[in-house]
């Protein structure tokens, strides 16, 4: 836990006694005699907190108060007051202030209020710092990629089940990447220093299964297509489930196992087994805004693996990237990526689209999202597209969409 003190009193004998007191409490205070020479210490980073007095020639309390909440209103500040100055003190813990003590104060009180105040302080700290590394560090923000909220959802949900150790079920498109998603997983999760072990169902018999349990022993067994597993290894696998203990099993399909399901090639039980945690990767074409990010991190990891320069890359490139469906999802764009970085043609180009039919693709995919985002409402659409109302009414009609589609 912190241990640091900022203590601020322009009379000098209280600030030695009170850092003296703070020092044999085995605290480390910083002392100043006024606003100006504590100022340095008050930002978000400072891993402490502050006790200041009240009345002080110039700037005071008050303004302190004032400017720590500014700088970081989660900083705690601890208010020494004078008999007469109780009311003020009152006002201002209304105004963010950590709580107020009465002068002289017990030297056990202020030592319990400060000591309260430091474990309040490392939490915050240590909540932030949690947040920064899930936000910026962990596995799902440097390998799943995107700005879209689809993107911005599908790393929350990814770190929600790492975090459950249950049975997973990835659904996805071709091409969009279900093993890649489990390995995500693996890693967030509690069992990232285990073994991380993928099979391909279709060739994986129940004495195959039983060897790559083996292998994951307390990590992740990930099974690819799980609707091609053959029926004495679905039965298999239900038994080591129910057995409990092992490895943790993820299971992906680019196929509706529902339907497998009703059509009697899979387990029902089985289903229902590994589908109580599920994750589901949203199709290129439902995130078309996470194309040009998708497409120059490709485009940058082709060249580091040839070794070349990264090309330029336009907006007109972008645009009829942009244009496509891209039905082989991540996998198609990561090809295409491949053949721009070689110079082997531009698959845009190869679609035979005219730039006025890319365009109008572009626009009728931004007119889309944009109703999304307003729930069907066309008037909030409109703002965020701004547009005028009868301008976008009339791109409605021209692309044949019906706000009502997307109402929610």
């Amino acid at each position: 836990m912190t241990k640091r003190v900022l203590l601020v009193d322009d009379d000098i004998e209280v600030r030695e006694a009170l850092g003296q007191m703070l020092e044999l409490a085995e605290l480390e205070p910083f002392l100043a005699g006024s606003f100006v020479a504590a100022k340095d210490l008050i930002t978000r980073e400072f891993d402490g907190v502050i006790v200041t007095d009240i009345r002080m020639p110039g700037r005071d309390g008050f303004h302190l108060l004032d400017y720590a909440r500014a700088a970081d209103p989660e900083l705690p500040v601890i208010l020494l007051t004078g008999e007469g100055d109780i009311p003020m003190a009152v006002k201002a813990m209304d105004a963010g202030a950590h709580s107020f003590l009465e002068k002289p104060c017990a030297p056990s009180d202020l030592l319990a209020t400060v000591r309260k105040a430091l474990g309040l302080r490392a939490e915050i700290l240590d909540s932030r710092r949690q947040r920064l590394q899930f936000e910026s560090g962990d596995a799902a923000s440097r390998m799943l990629h995107g700005t879209s909220e689809l993107a911005a959802d599908l790393r929350e949900r990814t770190r929600a089940v790492a975090r459950a150790g249950a049975e997973v079920l990835i659904l996805g498109e071709p091409g969009s990447g279900t093993p890649k998603i489990a390995e995500v997983i693996h890693l967030l999760s509690a069992a990232a220093r285990y073994p991380f072990i993928k099979r391909s169902a279709a060739g994986l018999d129940v004495a195959g299964l039983s060897e790559a349990y083996s292998s994951a022993g307390a990590g992740t067994l990930y099974i690819d297509e799980i609707g091609q597993l053959g029926g004495p290894t679905q039965f298999a696998l239900l038994d080591r489930l129910e057995a409990g203990g092992g490895a943790r099993i993820i299971a992906g399909s680019t196929h509706d196992l529902g339907a497998e399901v009703k059509a009697g090639r899979f387990s029902a039980d089985l289903f229902y087994r590994l589908d109580l945690m599920r994750v589901r990767i949203p199709a290129i074409r439902e995130r078309t805004e996470d194309i040009p990010v998708l497409f120059r991190h490709y485009v940058a990891q082709a060249c580091e693996q040839a070794n070349l320069p990264v090309p330029e890359i336009t907006p007109d490139h972008i645009a009829r990237l942009m244009a496509q469906d891209w039905p082989g999802n991540a996998r198609a764009l990561m090809n295409a990526a491949m053949r721009f970085v070689m110079g082997l043609g531009d698959v845009a180009e190869v679609e035979g689209f005219g730039l006025t039919e890319q365009m109008a693709k572009v626009e009728r995919q931004l007119l889309i999202e944009a109703l999304g985002k307003a729930g069907g409402n066309a008037t909030s659409a409109a703002a965020l597209l701004k547009l005028p109302r009868k301008t976008f009414y009339d791109k409605l009609t021209r692309h044949r969409i019906r706000p009502e589609d997307y109402r929610k």
